[in-house]
């Protein structure tokens, strides 16, 4: 379907400077809402597994204090399901505007929970339908985000302007880092068990509504305007962009598993590694984390920009090879539990997973036509993330303790990187192609390897 005359001005390449900074902040701030939340609970996982859990077992309670980390992605392909289709009916910003709000509340209920102390075995199902009820709001939101941006973004500069959304997740886990860094240095240890670790969840309610009025204030993106100003424009069911895309859905969401597994290995799972295996103190695994994030942030312009200059599959396999050849020296240097050794192992970590996401936030949007790609792209990022992004954590710490490796965790991300590697290298060469015209994509009746570009 290609756009007619009467709508060639909805075309993200007449999108203005300022309005396109206006919904990347937007953007940006529902999703530093979402990974906020993610972050902190990583970071205070040891202090969960403390409140939440019978006490007498440390290894037990920390996993199931993963578990439950794992159990609210479980929902997350339902939500991106659900907010997808939503998203590809009624509009992008709408649906927005719904999953910032249900994120943010979720992370503030989570700072309100009664412990194991108060209320026994209630209190960590509570956390999990908290959990869970963020996990299902989240599923909506990245990719979302990142097709807002990218329907507004000039056709040879999407991964530029697209790297921003990364760049408030990085941010996330950054300001999480810090606050908690804080709130551990100005607050007694009594002080910080007995409700000092509740701060930092308290915080995403004024971010939340920051965010729900950001994203209030904004139009629709001119790719939506266009298709919704078509004569028809029927909104594709879920049965119909599995059939037509199943194999661009299968192939995206392999290289995606390496992209949710490499990011929270290093942001979430790092830390505790460190603390865990490395025998590092709290504040110097929070200082390692901060120092290695805040690089993440820096470098994901500059990735954006690579990705436009070489393209995406070259970009791909960089991603790979980075993931691959770095894993090892970097939890080596992770388990020595030093600051400077931490911060330089996951720095080193940092770049595979800042270029793995960076292109997967275009692709998201690159690789699906306009009538179909909140859902789309929202299935195979959430299907992904659930399956090896959310067990990351739970499975490293798995593979230890039946191992009794402590660089196990490596071998996985090997084997994942390679799993990547396969699927991506199968994707079209999307660079160049123009997100307001459908007739841009491959015949979704042909095979994929008929449509690759180069």
């Amino acid at each position: 379907m290609s756009v007619s005359p009467a709508t060639s001005e909805l075309n993200s390449d007449n999108v203005s400077i300022a309005t396109l900074r206006k919904v990347i902040a937007a953007s940006a701030i529902g999703n530093f809402v979402e990974w906020f939340d993610f972050a902190i609970y990583g970071f205070l996982a040891v202090i969960i597994a403390q409140h939440f859990f019978p006490p007498g077992n440390p290894t037990l309670a920390l996993l199931q204090t993963f578990a439950v980390f794992a159990v609210s992605f479980a929902l997350r392909p339902l939500g991106g399901i659900f907010f997808g289709m939503l998203g590809d009916r009624v509009g992008r910003k709408r649906v927005l505007s719904v999953t910032v709000l249900l994120m943010a509340g979720s992370t503030t209920l989570i700072g309100l929970l009664p412990t194991y102390a108060s209320i026994g075995l209630f209190a960590p199902l509570l956390l999990a339908l908290a959990r869970c009820m963020q996990g299902f709001s989240a599923g909506g939101e990245y990719a979302g985000a990142c097709a807002f941006v990218m329907e507004h973004a000039p056709r040879e500069r999407k991964a530029r302007y697209g790297s921003f959304v990364p760049v408030s997740t990085f941010l996330a886990f950054a300001t999480a880092a810090a606050l908690a860094y804080v709130v551990g240095l100005v607050m007694s240890e009594d002080t910080l068990q007995r409700w000092g670790w509740r701060v930092p969840f308290l915080v995403a309610a004024p971010l939340g509504l920051v965010g729900l009025y950001m994203r209030l204030k904004l139009d629709e993106s001119p790719a939506f305007q266009a298709l919704q100003a078509e004569p028809e424009s029927p909104h594709a069911p879920l049965r119909e962009t599995l059939s037509q895309h199943g194999t661009t859905l299968v192939c995206l969401s392999a290289f995606i598993s390496a992209t949710a597994l490499s990011f929270y290995m290093f942001t979430t799972y790092f830390a505790t590694y460190m603390q865990v295996v490395g025998g590092a103190s709290r504040s110097v695994a929070l200082m390692a984390s901060l120092g290695a994030l805040v690089f993440a942030a820096v470098l994901c312009p500059i990735i954006g920009r690579y990705a436009d200059w070489v393209g995406r599959r070259k970009t791909i396999l960089t991603a790979c090879l980075s993931l691959i050849f770095a894993v090892f020296p970097a939890y080596i240097l992770a388990g020595k539990g030093e600051l400077w050794s931490a911060m330089l192992g996951a720095s080193m970590m940092a770049v595979g997973a800042v270029i793995c996401g960076v292109v997967t936030a275009v692709l998201l949007s690159e690789q699906f036509p306009t009538r179909v790609r909140y859902t789309a792209s929202a299935l195979c990022y959430n299907v992904a993330y659930t399956i090896f992004g959310g067990t990351a954590p739970l499975v490293a710490t798995w593979l230890i303790d039946i191992t009794g490796l402590q660089l196990s965790p490596a071998f996985y991300l090997i084997a994942i990187s390679l799993l990547a590697l396969w699927g991506g290298m199968k994707l079209p060469e999307s660079s160049k192609w123009s997100l307001n015209d459908d007739a841009a994509w491959p015949s979704p009746s042909a095979p994929l390897s008929a449509s690759l570009r180069s």
